[in-house]
């Protein structure tokens, strides 16, 4: 019989005496199933942050509101999961967790932004031993790539080192779509690469990429893989700037005037990108040097009526989780993490482990934790939208502190081999 805040998992509870602790504005989650990853380590990591940057606001707000492509279906139906044996680090639930959490304090993370600064905006609710991750980071190389859901993540990182790191022996370094953050001390380097789309696109400018018109480069991806070469940890991910019914796809040079374009169907334009990452990856990836990780889909709630309420509501004035066990909201489109997790087990077969880091069901629950109307607006509101908040709430991203933190304590657990 499962008790509440324990873990849905079926790992050996002897092994795993730890409870995974969540936390996001108050709202904490224990997965205890996940900490027993780490034997005898107390798995408290992670934060979350998002770098400065003109023109970083959201880019796919109005488009996912219209692609709820994906049915509700139950998350075991989706492979998406831990290794053979393991514990299933996807299952649980969340409880409050005030004591513990938030891992790092907004006001104190010098790399926050006003992006995911909700607090900061007006939201008023708001353990991770960032010497132990520094150590495993010593002499290595650690890339986010994606988009700017990927980009909240790797700030979540930069936040928590931050805070543990003298001003002296740190640094912010930025060159076109990639900026790193870099611990001297440790030669360590931990670093977002802006790439939506993975493939080469015309969305690949850091700050002005939000384009009506979205056109890829079939099989182009050694423009953005050159910058990630020597990593020792790549971190993917790419969802949200698919969701459109159709893309167009460029055969041939942006630079040139002869290309052919045409419009595919957007699983069918997914699938090519894919298929062009994991070639990079086969022929450019040492595996048994570097470590490869995707994040699975980071769901919107954009629909209230998914957890019944009437209406156009959406995340805005949300305060608590969604309590039904198993709710997958249709934002989330099955039929893309399946594509992925084709695409992953092709590179297995060719000698190539990427791991798939399942986050997309515990994040279902999180209704609250989007930035909604608590944070900075690129343009100036209009009458009609001061006049109707939810117009114009942020429910794609997620605040900072918040649930990207739980990923990246995800991401810890499966990036350094657990003891027996």
């Amino acid at each position: 019989m499962k008790k509440e805040g324990l873990p849905m998992g079926s790992c050996d509870m002897a092994k795993k005496q730890q409870y995974f602790i969540q936390r996001a504005w108050g709202l904490r989650s224990r997965f205890n199933s996940l900490i027993a990853v780490l034997a005898g380590v107390v798995l408290v990591l992670v934060v979350s942050l998002t770098m400065n940057g003109g023109g970083g606001g959201p880019a796919v707000e109005s488009e996912s509101k219209d692609l709820g492509q994906g049915r509700p279906a139950p998350s075991e139906t989706i492979k998406l999961s831990d290794q053979e044996g393991s514990c299933d680090l996807a299952s649980g639930r969340w409880v409050y967790d005030n004591a513990s959490y938030p891992l790092y304090s907004e006001k104190d993370c010098n790399f926050m932004s006003d992006q995911l600064a909700c607090g900061k905006f007006g939201r008023k609710n708001l353990r991770f031993n960032a010497t132990t991750m520094l150590e495993r980071l010593r002499g290595k190389r650690m890339v986010f790539v994606g988009d700017s859901l990927n980009r909240g993540q790797w700030v979540s990182m930069v936040c928590l080192l931050d805070s543990s790191t003298p001003d002296a022996h740190k640094s912010m370094e930025a060159n076109g779509s990639l900026v790193a953050f870099k611990v001297k001390e440790y030669n360590a380097s931990i670093e977002f690469y802006w790439a939506p789309l993975l493939v080469e696109s015309n969305s690949d400018d850091p700050v002005n990429h939000r384009l009506p018109e979205r056109i890829i480069r079939a099989g182009a991806i050694e423009k953005h893989g050159r910058r990630w070469t020597g990593a020792d940890i790549l971190v993917f991910n790419s969802y949200l700037w698919w969701r459109r019914p159709k893309l167009k796809v460029l055969w041939g040079s942006f630079a040139s005037g002869d290309g052919i374009y045409k419009d595919v169907e957007m699983l069918r334009s997914y699938e090519l990108a894919l298929e062009a990452w994991s070639e990079w990856l086969e022929f450019h990836v040492d595996p048994s040097r570097t470590q490869l990780f995707f994040m699975s889909m980071s769901p919107t709630h954009f629909w209230g009526n998914e957890w019944g309420i009437a209406g156009d509501q959406n995340c805005h004035n949300e305060t608590e989780p969604i309590t039904k066990e198993g709710h997958w909201g249709r934002g989330s489109d099955v039929r893309m993490m399946r594509m992925v997790e084709a695409a992953i087990e092709g590179l297995k077969s060719r000698g190539v482990s990427v791991q798939l880091l399942n986050i997309t069901q515990l994040s279902e629950y999180r209704k609250d934790g989007h930035p909604s109307i608590h944070r900075k607006q690129w343009e100036p509101l209009t009458e009609a939208q001061l006049a109707n908040p939810g117009s114009y709430a942020d429910c794609i991203h997620w605040c900072l502190p918040g649930v990207p933190d739980v990923w990246n304590e995800l991401l810890y657990a499966h990036m350094f081999p657990k003891t027996t």
